[in-house]
């Protein structure tokens, strides 16, 4: 048997790979995370699946269940949401079966911040703007942040953030990055991207904490600050110039 963690993606439930959906099928039980995880994607358990909430489960609960169905030979759909390499909280169920010699699998999904681009219908990475993204979150409850690992730090390169789990204390973030890019920076709350409740705000880095406090948003909300998002006169990437020579396009057509 193997454990299959899958990244089930943003939310709406055509968004996970077909790899994804394919093992769900073939696995007798699901564990999934709750309210992070469609309950479409529930139906395409087989039919008489093991079909287990992990929300209310700690850690040696989870693992628990991964061991039962080890012994019995059945194979585990592990779904959480997004993609499986930032904060899935997927490390350290792996390290406990590493340890029990229990197989495992990954399959990536859709991360929140790609959904949230889409839903924008922006670039976060335009010539001559901002050729960087980066992934980082605040200090929480769950996880504190390495001391090196600031706003300020990375608000210092100019790169086009993706803020996550951070909504409950954006008025610190504003603070935070005020100074490096400016009250005018364009600033994007993306919650919930591709659900049926999916909440779009949209303003300047001076008024945005105004926009999120009347919305009321308090949870699994992006925040994603830089130029980019705002830009129209950026420079044509070269990749598609006529006088660009590469391999599959050599120059002159030859």
């Amino acid at each position: 048997m193997t454990i299959h963690f899958i990244g089930a993606g943003p939310g709406a439930p055509d968004l996970i790979t077909l790899r994804g959906r394919d093992l769900i099928a073939a696995s007798p039980v699901c564990l999934y995370a709750g309210s992070l995880i469609p309950k479409a994607m529930l139906d395409w358990c087989p039919p008489g699946a093991r079909i287990v909430d992990t929300a209310p489960l700690d850690l040696d609960a989870i693992i628990a269940e991964m061991e039962d169905a080890h012994r019995t030979g059945q194979d585990v759909a592990r779904l959480h949401s997004g993609d499986l390499s930032i904060w899935s909280a997927c490390g350290e169920q792996m390290r406990r079966l590493d340890r029990s010699g229990i197989p495992y699998t990954v399959t990536p999904g859709v991360p929140a911040f790609a959904a949230a681009a889409a839903v924008l219908r922006r670039e976060l990475t335009l010539p001559g703007v901002a050729q960087s993204l980066v992934l980082t979150r605040t200090s929480g409850r769950a996880s504190a942040m390495p001391e090196r690992e600031k706003l300020a730090t990375f608000a210092a390169s100019g790169a086009t953030l993706a803020i996550h789990l951070s909504i409950h204390v954006v008025e610190q973030v504003v603070a935070e990055l005020t100074p490096f890019y400016g009250a005018d920076c364009p600033v994007a709350v993306v919650f919930r991207a591709t659900w049926p409740d999916e909440t779009v705000l949209q303003g300047r880095l001076t008024d945005i904490v105004g926009k999120v406090r009347a919305s009321a948003l308090e949870r699994t909300a992006l925040i994603l600050v830089g130029p980019a998002l705002a830009a129209d006169d950026f420079s044509e990437s070269a990749l598609y110039s006529i006088d660009y020579d590469r391999r599959f396009r050599p120059r002159g057509g030859q």
